[in-house]
């Protein structure tokens, strides 16, 4: 055997009765104990990937096909096989008289995928809004779903889709949306679509390629909105909310044409839009010939009546209704619905075509009989008994371990916004203390378009390190879906004592906590 270079040093010897102690020959031994049918292409296999991750390095001069052949113990047109297989796809070269090399145009690959999912990695307790509770998700009834949707698709179903979904999905879909939402919904006129995240960017362009220069957002409010409207080449101008909704006098003065808005529970503040400020909201888009996006993200989970009806329902030319199954089951299905007013119908419908072809048959088909078999009602009281029990214990858990804490927002979702007194501030700190402890938080400040002491447009509503409420409060949007009362009361309980414990270390008795205000 030889090693890299021009002047190699002597080769390892050969072991008794096997290959010499060559960790990159060592790679090649499990291939050529493969079934013999399997065992040459097991070799080209392991031999490419061994140039590929680097431990055949380029310049590295491969022994003899015989020789490799003797030590392996396989027959030398196996060799010699791969040998010429991996020269013409330019991971060896081999020159007449002058042996084979692993080529230099090669470039050993970067090792392990990342991941980028948006988690909080580390941390003891995540309060951080906006995941459902995962252990909830139907596993054996969606197993099942999914043998029965290949046993009764026809062929030409697994062809490409039609963009707008399939046909059945599109009918439930209409069917549970006017009987739970009292959305206007015509199969025509729904599309499936991968979460409300694309569907944000199908109007976005829609709107662009109709001379939309802007949008507005709520403010505070979600930030994915915002950036998602800003990649289709929009600017997102943010406008203020009141204690009925959309503040009106912002939104009229700021020229925009189309906005989106969380009617149903405003996200992050928790209110619900009064029935005045949703009138007056149509009236807005009807004079301007406007659009109104309607977020219904967490709708179906109103826990002390009956949950308010979509908005798109009193006006659906005006109102581009939107909303998925990832609070309901999960994000990862990424499966949502987009209900297109008739006149922009045929537009959304292009761009989808364009942007993906449509949505994976086999998933439509499975929600489609979920749908329709029961399934999914039953999935929505499952998760709305659950989050109910874990609302009560998170404001529970507040009022226990941060006396004076104040709870705002309806009952209703997965999340809750808690005041809690200037005593616990100032925010920063209060931030900062958590997150030494290993409790990743939400402010809500970090939520608005213009920070307190900052400016610049519509963003973060990630963990906020500035000096926060700007009265001197914590202001916190705490998640709770995916956590079991036991973990929300323990998690409380934890931040209560690392924030009592900073006090006492700065001097402070237990009930001022990190920093004496005055007044409070």
């Amino acid at each position: 055997m030889t090693s890299t270079g021009t002047n190699p040093p002597p080769a390892s010897p050969p072991r008794a009765g096997g290959p010499p102690a060559s960790a990159a020959w060592e790679l090649l031994l499990p291939a050529v104990s493969a079934p013999p049918r399997r065992r040459g292409r097991a070799l080209r296999s392991a031999l490419r990937e061994a140039v590929r991750s680097g431990r055949l390095p380029a310049g590295t001069r491969l022994p003899a096909s015989r020789e490799l052949a003797a030590d392996l113990g396989v027959s030398r047109g196996l060799v010699t096989e791969a040998y010429e297989q991996l020269t013409a796809e330019s991971y060896l070269r081999a020159g007449r008289g002058s042996g084979t090399w692993v080529s230099d145009a090669v470039r050993p690959s970067a090792g392990r995928a990342r991941d980028l999912s948006p988690r909080a990695p580390g941390a003891r307790v995540d309060f951080r809004p906006g995941t459902p509770d995962l252990a909830l998700f139907p596993r054996s009834a969606w197993a099942s779903g999914h043998r029965a949707a290949l046993d009764r698709l026809p062929h030409g179903s697994l062809g490409y889709p039609d963009p707008r979904g399939l046909p059945e999905l599109r009918t439930a879909l209409a069917s549970l949306l006017t009987r739970r939402r009292g959305v206007v919904a015509d199969p025509e006129r729904v599309v499936v679509c991968s979460g409300v995240a694309q569907a944000t960017t199908l109007l976005g362009f829609v709107l662009r390629g109709r001379g939309a220069t802007a949008v507005g957002v709520e403010d505070p409010g979600s930030p994915e909105h915002a950036s998602l409207f800003r990649s289709t080449g929009l600017t997102a101008v943010p406008l203020t909310l009141d204690g009925e909704g959309l503040a009106m006098g912002p939104l009229l003065s700021s020229g925009v044409r189309a906005v989106v808005t969380t009617p149903a529970h405003q996200f992050p503040t928790g209110i619900a839009y009064s029935a005045g400020r949703r009138g007056a909201l149509l009236d807005w888009a009807r004079a301007t010939s406007g659009v109104v996006m309607e977020d219904d993200y967490d709708g179906d989970f109103r826990y002390d009546r009956a949950p308010v009806g979509a908005l798109q329902g009193l006006d659906p030319e005006h109102v581009v209704y939107t909303g998925s199954v990832s609070k309901s089951l999960a994000p990862g299905l990424r499966l949502g619905w987009l209900v297109a007013p008739e006149s922009m119908t045929d537009e959304i419908v292009a761009r989808k075509r364009t942007m993906d072809l449509g949505n994976p048959s086999l998933d439509q088909a499975v929600l489609a009989d979920f749908i329709t078999g029961g399934g999914y009602d039953r999935q929505l009281r499952r998760c709305q008994r659950a989050y109910k029990e874990r609302r009560d214990a998170l404001t529970g858990a507040l009022a226990a371990h941060f006396p004076g804490a104040e709870v705002s927002g309806i009952s209703a979702g997965l999340h809750i916004i808690a005041r809690l007194p200037r005593r616990y501030g100032p925010q920063g700190v209060f931030l900062r203390l958590a997150e030494e402890a290993g409790i990743a938080l939400r402010s809500l400040d970090s939520c608005t378009a213009q920070r307190p002491g900052r400016t610049g447009d519509a963003g973060g509503c990630g963990t906020d390190q500035d000096g926060g409420g700007g009265d001197g409060t914590v202001r916190l949007v705490l998640g709770y879906a995916h956590l079991a009362p036991s973990a929300i009361e323990n998690g409380v309980r934890l931040l209560a004592d690392t924030v009592l414990a900073q006090g006492r270390r700065d001097g402070c008795s237990p009930a001022v906590g990190v920093a004496a205000a005055a007044g409070d």
